[in-house]
């Protein structure tokens, strides 16, 4: 059927070989320019809109920047209209004469240095009098004594969303005397009045989200008030939310690649983002070179005719050549003779007679190597393979197609994807270098069998060199199973941070980690706490029970508290009953939940011993890292003072110990 073929399209020719190559090069010059152009486009598209979006987020950042501003001065001013010593009556009575400040506030308080609001305007039942000492703004403003805007939350009569800008007040001695406080609406108070007019094409948009991560302003309205996605979704955005300015390309909330650009409002501590879908910022280039592509196909179709007619003439003296070689190939006649005056033929001809020579007497030597060496590799206990140098490997001994588990027949396409996929790629990169260069090929890299068994490979190969002239035959390779080697690797890895009895980290392996959060704190800021905790009444059950019996009760707190935190989290035994935990990324108020929740649980364990009953309870140190902190070991020495701290405090229970601080819940005012 394929000589059939051949002969019906004459695709077997050499005319139409050459005819093929010749338009297939041309499809590729036409390919590469079209590549060409494709990618400085594309570098030209992403440039210019880099350029835009980092414009207009910047241009939008400081907009919004100004509406805070205007909006934290007019405080300012309505606070120098109202007397330090001023009764309620007054306040109240300064604020309703302030009712220009209404186009901006849906409300304006007036609150005490005790966080006590003493007056407000529109007046509002229950208002009036509310005490906000322990909210998060407030504690703000009384610390920093610098203008604030709080977290969004959820008017009470209106149900939209809104956020708190206070200003403190202070009296003639300069302390802390209160705060004016204006609630802005996020949907009429004029602060995203610029973002709802940009236009980024049909798809892109603009949105802005808190550094907490909650999002103020998006044109999918059903997004406000909800987090932005996680960290793994889209690192940039997470990187803007520490404080990042600047631009990127990566994944948009729904899911498309796109271009990505931030600028910060550091007076409300939010941050703006411009997102341009990256399918409609390369559309018109796209459609550019379609067009080009079907010029370059119509030309080529053009150029075929012309082309084949001039090959015909050129290539005629050829065919002679071709039927001589080929009754050489069948051994019908042992030379080529050509009656020809083209130079170039002569010399092929004769270089032909010169190498088929050569072949004659290289095929009598190898036949002989050939059946040595499969002597040798067939007896080998060793696994060996051989290959050329177009990267086939061409032998297999027995001993490497037991170890590999597979057939001699096996196509090497198929157990290469027996290869593991994080090797594959590296060995295959490895083994291409090798080829080209001559140098020897070490790689080690697991192969699963076809009965799901993994093996460790060591596999070294070397170029083979004949003796005279230097040439290479194609390349030796040995392979060894080290799985077991590297299983026993694997295991003391595992236990040199690891606690035998518990499975949990050892004090080396905990420490370990302790310095990496501690590192990303200085770098990020990112927030990390430390629980440390030992047991409660463990003494009497090595005592009474033996140790058999305490280490039972290890093993059972062990599981329990690994069961209770974050899967990100780190718990370890650092020694006899002396545990600790490290929460990455997480806030205080969320230790503190989980250390309750260990509280709890680790209550509930019990054991039993010759009818008697036995549990504990912890007493656990909760602390933050803090600026001040030198190293790992003062955030270690408060933990561990809070631990004491709860065992003097009568046990089981959770003591937090901060840097000169202390916490409390944060509730929102008009939630």
């Amino acid at each position: 059927m394929v000589r059939w073929l051949k002969r019906k399209t004459c695709i077997g020719s050499l005319q139409n070989r050459m005819l093929v190559g010749l338009a297939i090069t041309w499809l590729l010059v036409v390919i590469l320019v079209l590549g060409m152009a494709w990618q400085l486009g594309n570098t030209m598209v992403k440039a210019t809109n880099m350029a835009h979006l980092r414009y207009e987020s910047t241009l939008l950042a400081d907009e919004v920047t100004e509406q805070v501003e205007a909006r934290i001065d007019s405080l300012s001013l309505l606070d120098g209209q109202v007397e330090s010593d001023a009764n309620p009556d007054d306040m109240s009575a300064t604020l309703k004469s302030n009712e220009a400040l209404m186009a901006w506030f849906e409300g304006v308080v007036i609150a005490d240095k005790e966080g006590r609001v003493v007056a407000d305007w529109p007046v509002i039942e229950g208002r009036e009098g509310l005490d906000t000492s322990q909210l998060e703004y407030f504690k703000m403003l009384r610390g920093t004594q610098r203008p604030y805007v709080s977290e969004p939350f959820v008017g009470r009569a209106s149900s939209m969303p809104m956020v708190l800008i206070s200003v403190p007040r202070f009296d003639e001695h300069g302390a802390f005397n209160g705060f004016v406080g204006g609630v802005v609406s996020l949907d009429s108070g004029g602060l995203f009045d610029r973002l709802s007019r940009i236009r980024l094409g049909d798809e892109g948009y603009a949105g802005v989200a808190t550094a907490s991560g909650k999002i103020l302003y998006h044109p999918n309205r059903d997004l406000i008030m909800s987090h932005v996605p996680d960290e793994a979704f889209n690192p940039w955005l997470n990187l803007a939310l520490d404080g990042w300015e600047g631009e990127s390309i990566g994944t948009l909330l729904n899911g498309q690649l796109g271009f990505q650009s931030y600028g910060q409002v550091w007076p409300a501590n939010w941050v703006v983002g411009l997102y341009l879908p990256s399918d409609q910022a390369l559309a018109p280039l796209n459609g550019f070179l379609q067009r080009l592509w079907w010029l370059g196909i119509a030309l080529t179709l053009l150029m075929l005719p012309v082309l084949w007619l001039i090959l015909r003439r050129m290539l005629s003296p050829l065919k002679h050549l071709a039927k001589q070689i080929g009754q050489v190939g069948r051994g019908e006649r042992k030379r080529v003779e050509l009656g020809t005056r083209m130079h170039e033929l002569q010399h092929v001809a004769g270089t032909f007679n010169r190498v088929e020579d050569e072949r004659q007497v290289l095929m009598s030597n190898l036949q002989e190597r050939e059946a040595f060496l499969d002597s040798v590799l067939n007896a080998t206990p060793q696994g060996m393979f051989v290959a050329n140098f177009d990267g086939e490997i061409t032998y297999m001994n027995p001993a490497l197609l037991g170890m590999l588990d597979i057939q001699p027949n096996t196509p090497m396409n198929a157990w290469l994807r027996q290869i593991h996929a994080d090797d594959l790629s590296g060995a295959k990169d490895m083994w291409q270098h090798s080829l080209k260069s001559g140098s020897d090929f070490v790689r080690q890299l697991r192969f699963i069998r076809n009965d799901k068994e993994t093996l460790w490979l060591d596999i070294h190969a070397r170029v083979v060199m004949l003796s005279q002239g230097g040439h290479s035959l194609g390349l030796v390779g040995v392979v060894k199973d080290i799985t077991e080697r590297r299983e026993q690797e694997a295991i003391q890895r595992w236990e040199a941070e690891h606690d035998p009895l518990t499975g949990l980290l050892n004090r080396r392996g905990f420490e370990r980690r302790l310095d990496d959060a501690f590192a990303d704190f200085q770098k990020t800021s990112t927030p990390s706490a430390l629980l440390l905790f030992d047991l409660d009444h463990f003494k009497p059950i090595n005592d009474e029970g033996g140790h058999a019996l305490g280490d039972e009760m290890l093993r059972r707190i062990a599981q329990v508290v690994a069961w209770e935190v974050r899967r990100s989290d780190h718990v370890a035994r650092q020694g006899g009953d002396e545990f600790g935990v490290l929460l990455p990324s997480c806030t205080l108020s969320q230790a503190r939940k989980i250390a309750e929740s260990l509280c709890q649980s680790v209550g509930e364990i019990s054991v039993v011993h010759e009818g008697k009953e036995y549990s504990v309870t912890l007493s656990i140190g909760v602390t933050t890292f803090h600026e001040d902190d030198g190293s790992t070991d003062d955030a270690v020495a408060r933990a561990d003072a809070g631990s004491y701290a709860a065992k003097d405090n009568g046990r089981n229970g959770v003591v937090i110990n901060l840097h000169d601080e202390t916490d409390t819940d944060a509730v929102h005012l008009f939630e």
